[in-house]
């Protein structure tokens, strides 16, 4: 196997990324400038801002990158950056950048889908720890604020396929946990709040019903070839959808009257986001919960995590899978994580996840997943460019 270095760039939303790695297995560096506290006052990403963010930190950051690698931009082999799915904004930032060092070094560019840099950040930690060789086919549940994606994945004489079996049909699983910790004045980003929160309360006070979907997506008649079309037409399909549980905790804030405590909440916890005294930690904002509301975000999370743990396994059994992964910033969830343990096991079917760092979106799983492209010399030419609807399948 070559060893070769890759330069992997990462935009396409909030965090700005670059990686050196090793022959896809080695993380020499993985320096991530997050954008938090630019987008916390608004309780989510500003694609406008996040586009100046990225501007401002994506030299520095590659420059780190190269340093704490113990490389320079010419002793590197190849740059890897993401073309889509993202922020189209975010996305050019990263391309450009990428394209003007391809260039001026006369380095091969390789462009990269940040769902399939997801599914090599479980390569990645699964190379690293030595847990053998993998049996296929191999089931992925991409789990992030963007995206909720089920792909049967498949590797031939370093060719990795994909086929798409399952998608979100609205709300992406990480999207309904940060509009849910949005509209309960919990702060921002959710996902994390909500996973320590949930200790605290009763997952089983309030019921939520996730969606059972029966029908065809209307979408994929509309959206041509970036549709996520099942890839065996006669192959079952497993959906999500997240807006009708969102709606449902929109109704339960209505009948139970807790507008006035929410709004108390978001105005204390905004207190505390004064300057210099940094993002208010979780004590702090378990501070301004009562019992009710701890309940409310404990049998949410239990209801978002049963969907996603039934369904995926579902799928395993359909498409008699002898491989789980599970990647995406919601994969840092600690409840989702030890479900998926326990189920997946009783099924008898190993389930991996990345590590926690490489969970949310970072540079390292980008040069990872260009790796088998370099092998195979698939570069790009200059003017390729961002694909915000990016779609990952044959």
């Amino acid at each position: 196997m070559p060893d070769a270095c890759i330069l992997g760039i990462e935009s396409s939303c909030d965090e700005t990324g670059a990686a050196v790695v090793r022959s896809g297995q080695h993380i020499l560096s993985n320096v991530v400038a997050s954008q938090i506290a630019t987008h916390t006052p608004y309780g989510g990403v500003v694609p406008e801002l996040a586009s100046r963010e990225h501007l401002r930190a994506i030299v520095p950051v590659v420059r780190q990158a190269l340093a704490d690698a113990g490389q320079t931009y010419a002793s590197v082999d190849a740059i890897a950056v993401t073309q889509g799915p993202g922020l189209a904004g975010a996305l050019l930032v990263g391309i450009s950048f990428a394209k003007a060092l391809a260039f001026a070094l006369d380095k091969p560019l390789i462009a990269v889908n940040h769902l399939e840099g997801h599914i090599h950040a479980v390569l990645l930690e699964q190379r690293q720890s030595e847990n053998g060789e993998l049996h296929f086919p191999v089931l992925a549940l991409v789990v992030s604020g963007g995206h909720t994606h089920l792909y049967l994945a498949r590797l031939h004489e370093n060719l990795w396929t994909y086929r798409n079996i399952g998608h979100t049909r609205d709300d992406a699983a990480g999207e309904a946990f940060d509009k849910v910790a949005k509209l309960l004045g919990l702060g921002y980003p959710g996902g994390p709040i909500i996973d320590r929160l949930s200790a605290y309360g009763d997952p089983h006070a309030v019921k939520f019903q996730t969606s059972q979907i029966k029908h065809a997506d209307r979408r994929d008649r509309k959206l041509g070839d970036h549709a996520q079309l099942p890839a065996d037409e006669n192959g079952p399909q497993f959906d999500f959808s997240y807006s009708g549980i969102k709606t449902a905790v929109l109704r339960y804030v209505e009948t139970q009257h807790l507008k006035l405590a929410i709004e108390a909440r978001r105005l204390a916890l905004a207190g505390q986001l004064l300057p210099g005294k940094g993002k208010p930690a979780v004590e702090d904002v378990l501070g301004f919960c009562d019992r009710q509301t701890l309940n409310l975000v404990a049998s949410f999370q239990r209801s978002m995590v049963n969907d996603l743990v039934t369904k995926t396994l579902a799928a395993a059994r359909a498409y008699d899978v002898q491989t789980l992964f599970v990647s995406g910033g919601v994969a840092a969830n600690r409840e989702l994580r030890a479900t998926f343990e326990r189920e997946a096991g009783m099924q008898g079917v190993p389930v991996f996840f990345p590590a926690r760092a490489l969970s949310t979106d970072n540079a390292a799983m980008i040069a990872a997943a260009a790796f088998p492209k370099f092998l195979r010399q698939e570069f790009v030419s200059m003017d390729f460019s961002a694909e915000a609807g990016m779609a990952l399948a044959e």
